[in-house]
């Protein structure tokens, strides 16, 4: 370990965990120092995550709403394409296409490709 001495930072801490989980050698006292401040940083990150409300951002509320567009724009049956969903919603391709990946994702929408163009549907059943 090389200046042990300088300020025990977040990132020193984590640094210095890091070299000794690869073999560097550390005494008990530098231990204790490293372990002490990443019990510290684990602590304010923990209190950080549950202070956050679970309350969608405004974006999020839009979001939805236009997913719920696309959602009624689609069937079971008869694939779309991005471009045309995008058209039929009003919102650009490029924004389409993000909620279309991340209904995908959920399993939303089902996406399919016929002659290389992607068509999205509805899942069966739903």
């Amino acid at each position: 370990m090389t200046n042990f001495n300088e300020k025990m930072t977040y990132v020193n801490a984590i640094n210095y965990a890091i070299r000794f989980m690869q073999g560097e050698d550390m005494t008990e006292e530098q231990k204790l120092a490293v372990a002490d401040k990443l019990v510290t940083l684990g602590e304010q990150l923990q209190k950080r995550n549950s202070a956050k409300s679970g309350k969608p951002t405004k974006k999020q509320v839009e979001n939805g709403e236009v997913k719920d567009a696309i959602l009624s724009k689609l069937s079971s049956t008869e694939g779309k394409r991005c471009g045309d969903i995008a058209t039929e919603v009003g919102i650009s391709g490029q924004k389409c296409s993000a909620l279309l990946s991340q209904m995908v994702k959920t399993g939303e929408v089902v996406k399919t490709e016929e002659k290389r163009v992607a068509l999205f549907t509805l899942p069966i059943g739903g």
